[in-house]
């Protein structure tokens, strides 16, 4: 039940956050010192995950290069007396093993995890999507998942936690046919951003699952749906009528970096957690005297 692989998809066009992304790939804005990005690939390799997939559009050309090794950017930092700086820059090339793959068009969520399928193969991987980072004080959110995808057997897992009632809207919310623990649920369906009196539940899809590989066959066969896109959803929903799924409500408090006030706050918490910074950033925020 090993999980080997995280896919990331990044292909979108980050329109949101017009102007920036019009040079800067989305998921490379920064939270301090680090991109969006870079939160995402830690939480996998907190989980044991060794393999990151990077779902890239054409001209992404920001993420490949943060990843590489740059040897002479190295000896660079070296010759300057920046040593640490050089085993960062280092470190980041080489904690994981890289792969990117290309969508050449951008058809949904579902067609950019099938884009990941030539690498994956047969292996179970997890998806995040590339916007959302977590803190956590215990387990990352996506060990969380891992573990329980390998205690149920290795079948699909719905990662998410439940948001304000008024919130639905915006999120797949859950159907639930049993509670199997504390955090765990076995589906009956999902329902994608229903109206709120519709709603199923206040359990939302909050960007991270964990799949076998019998999810790439269904996406294969997945037709196009609302706005012409192949949904993840959908597939899950097959996959649902052929063998049981489960949804597990995760521990840490999520950001919506795709969001500009999701990503405002997680830039403002994260340097909070930062003992160079919290003193400084508590000082600054007494003196502005907010009301």
């Amino acid at each position: 039940m090993k999980v080997k692989y995280a896919v990331i998809p990044c292909a979108g066009k980050g329109t949101r956050f017009l102007p920036i992304t019009k040079g800067v790939a989305k998921e490379m804005c920064p939270i301090v010192d680090r991109p969006t990005l870079d939160y995402i690939v830690e939480e996998c390799l907190e989980a044991g995950i060794t393999d990151i997939v990077f779902i890239v559009s054409e001209g992404k050309d920001d993420i490949r290069k943060y990843y590489s090794l740059d040897e002479e950017y190295e000896k660079d930092l070296i010759e300057h007396g920046k040593d640490n700086f050089a085993k960062i820059i280092h470190h980041i090339g080489t904690k994981a093993n890289y792969h990117f793959v290309v969508q050449h068009e951008q058809l949904g969520l579902g067609h950019a995890v099938l884009q990941a399928k030539s690498v994956v193969k047969d292996d179970n991987f997890v998806v995040c999507c590339g916007d959302d980072i977590c803190t956590y004080k215990g387990d990352s959110p996506v060990k969380q998942l891992v573990e329980v995808f390998e205690k149920i057997g290795g079948k699909t897992v719905v990662g998410g936690q439940k948001v304000a009632h008024e919130n639905i809207v915006k999120y797949g919310a859950m159907k639930v046919q049993k509670q199997l623990g504390d955090r765990l649920y076995q589906l009956s369906g999902i329902v994608e951003k229903p109206k709120l009196d519709e709603a199923p539940s206040d359990l939302a899809s909050l960007g991270k699952w964990v799949f076998n590989a019998r999810i790439f066959d269904e996406l294969e066969n997945t037709p196009r749906g609302a706005g012409g896109e192949i949904q993840l959803t959908d597939a899950i929903a097959e996959i649902m009528k052929k063998e049981d799924v489960y949804y597990y409500d995760f521990e840490g408090k999520r950001y919506d970096c795709g969001d500009k006030l999701g990503y405002l706050e997680a830039i403002i918490d994260v340097g909070l957690s930062r003992e160079e910074f919290r003193e400084g950033l508590i000082k600054h925020i007494k003196e502005l005297n907010i009301k």
